[in-house]
Formats: structure tokens, sequence, C-alpha cells
């Protein structure tokens, strides 16, 4: 079948279960051309909170999806491909967290978005890329637990002067990106600018013009005079940095930079979560509340 087919039967079904389409900026090209709403982390954790549609189908990987369903626990949330999993969300438990709280008795668990429910229900307040900063300066504690990205915890360190504790995780994907990719970009395209997430690696943003979200990105590249933008993310950035921004030139630091488990959302996978159901989010009530409890606050603080 050809993509035609597939948008076709995607929309029909989507007025039919009263369904929106989130996706994330990492997805394929062409899952990003069908959702309704596409966005970052924080972004589209807003748009699932303000949602009246009955179904959410959630382009991403599952944290995102369990996002949504934590905040919408009355609605079906569907996730397309059950196996997008996410490596640096795997790497740390509950278990863990507790054990970090355990030696540091009194400081507060700043958990980054990126992580699993469980993860979420034994923390005081989660956060994304785009707000990390603003939650752990709103805590009135100098010391801070921070899971499990380290490379974003030093990042927010660095910012706020506070004591972070960090856990050891960190994003496969950005973390493949390297100072030495910068620097050669940066000497082959003169004037070139380089904006990174703050996943990457404390020596890479250090070479950054602008460090933000993925969202941010977009604002960032219509507003720098720079004709040539290095980009420090994942490569599904460049189908909406493109068509936003078409005079510039957008460059990566390798071909390399793709989050495998982003790009297994397809559009045959939508449309068949759409026709079929699949594959709802579940959560064990209890879990859910407690996670609720700190993604909430999360939503109450600005980017």
């Amino acid at each position: 079948m050809d993509h035609s087919f597939y948008i076709e039967q995607i929309n029909k079904l989507k007025k039919d279960r009263e369904a929106v389409i989130l996706a994330h900026n990492y997805q394929r090209a062409e899952v990003q051309e069908i959702a309704d709403y596409t966005g970052d982390s924080f972004g589209l954790a807003r748009q699932a909170a303000g949602t009246t549609a009955r179904v959410i189908v959630f382009c991403g990987v599952h944290f995102m999806a369990e996002t949504a369903y934590i905040l919408n626990p009355g609605k079906m949330v569907l996730l397309p491909e059950p196996r997008a999993g996410c490596p640096l969300a795997d790497m740390v438990t509950a278990d863990d967290v507790e054990q970090l709280k355990a030696k540091h008795p009194g400081a507060p668990v700043v958990c980054y978005v990126n992580s699993s429910a469980a993860v979420k229900a034994v923390s005081d307040i989660c956060c994304t890329s785009a707000n990390a900063v603003a939650v752990v300066e709103g805590l009135p504690d100098e010391k801070v637990i921070f899971v499990p990205d380290g490379n974003l915890g030093r990042y927010v360190a660095d910012r706020t002067g506070k004591e972070i504790v960090l856990w050891p995780g960190y994003c496969p994907t950005h973390d493949k990106i390297t100072r030495e990719q910068i620097i050669r970009l940066k000497q082959e395209n003169e004037g070139a600018v380089f904006m990174a997430h703050p996943e990457c690696r404390r020596e890479v943003l250090a070479l950054a013009d602008h460090v933000c979200s993925t969202s941010g990105m977009y604002d960032y590249a219509r507003s720098t005079p720079a004709e040539t933008i290095i980009l420090g993310s994942e490569q599904g950035m460049l189908h909406r940095l493109r068509r936003m921004s078409p005079t510039k030139t957008f460059l990566m630091p390798s071909n390399d930079i793709i989050c495998p488990n982003m790009k297994l959302t397809t559009l045959k996978k939508v449309y068949l979560s759409l026709l079929n159901k699949e594959t709802p989010v579940e959560l064990v009530e209890s879990i859910r509340v407690q996670a609720e409890e700190a993604t909430v606050r999360m939503m109450a603080v600005a980017r």
C-alpha cells in the first residue's frame, strides 16, 4: 500500500474514533505530516492534558504514551508500535530511585520525563529538557537528586549552582555527538552556528551557540541570522526545520544521529492502531495516581 491509502484511512478512522494523533519531533516525516500536533515531550504532554478527544494515538515511545495516559485516565491511549521503548528510560528503575533517596535523605527527586511511570511515581516532580532548569531552581533545596539523564543533570547543575546527585543514564542517540564532529563542521562552514539539545555531552554543549529543547530549536532556527545551522539532535528534526526555515542549510554531525525506536512507527501501524485499537496503554491505578502528582507539578512550571 502507498502512503495515500493509509493517509485516507487514518483521516477517516480518526473521525470515527474521535481520536487525536500526537507525534514527537523525531518521528518519520510522513508520520509527522498526519499528526494533529507535533512537538517535544513537554509540548505533547500539554496537548495530551488539554485534549477533548476520546482516543489519543501517540506516535512516539512508550514513556510518552504512558505520560498521556497518566494525564488522561478516562481516555484510551494507543501506542501504534509497542516495541518503541526508550533506552534512557530503561536505565533507571523505581528501586534505583528508592536507593538514592535512602542515601540522600531529604533531597527531592527530579525525574526527567523520559522515564517510566513507576519511576515518576517515586519522584517529587518531573521535568523536560525545556523546563529542567526552572524546575530545579524552583525547589527550595540546595541538594537535588536528578534521574535518569546524567548529561541533562550536569547541564542543570552548571546553570543552577545546586548540588545535583546524578544518575549515570544517557540518551544513546545524543551521546553519539562528539566535540570533534562539531569543531570540524564549524571549521568547514564559516559562520555556521551550532544548536544543541541538553542531552548532549557537556563538552559538546560547551561549543553550542544555543542550547534548548527540540521545540526551542525551531524558534532559534527562524530567529538566527546565520544561514547554516548545525543540528545537535535527532535527524527527524530536519523535516520541520527545513519546512519552517527553507532558506537555511542544516547540517548533521554524522549520518547516524537517529533514534531507532522513534523510527519504528509507520503510517501502516498508525492505521492498524486506529482500526484495531492497538496497543492500549494501561497502568496500575496506584502508580498512575502517584506519577500524576509529579507530572502535574511539572506542568505548572513555565518552560
